[in-house]
């Protein structure tokens, strides 16, 4: 298993009901994996949230869904924000 601990930002914070969590994934998972499984996890208004957030893997954004989770790592959930 691989445990990352999600940290969630601004309306996703909100709509998850956490700062942040623990999420236990199968080796090997990936930041789709993650989203999935936090699509699961918080079914109200977190999903729409997704659809539409940035990732951080460890500090470093994320844009291809099937990287690999690092055991242990962290996984920062940030919706789009206002403003310039």
């Amino acid at each position: 298993m691989t445990t990352v601990r999600v940290r969630y930002f601004a309306s996703a914070r909100a709509a998850a009901g956490v700062e942040s969590e623990a999420l236990e994934l199968p080796a090997g998972a990936t930041v789709a994996d993650a989203v999935a499984a936090l699509r699961t996890r918080h079914p109200g208004s977190l999903p729409r949230i997704l659809d539409a957030a940035s990732f951080l893997v460890d500090g470093v954004a994320v844009r291809d869904t099937e990287r690999p989770l690092p055991p242990e790592g962290e996984f920062d959930v940030l919706p789009p924000f206002a403003g310039g």
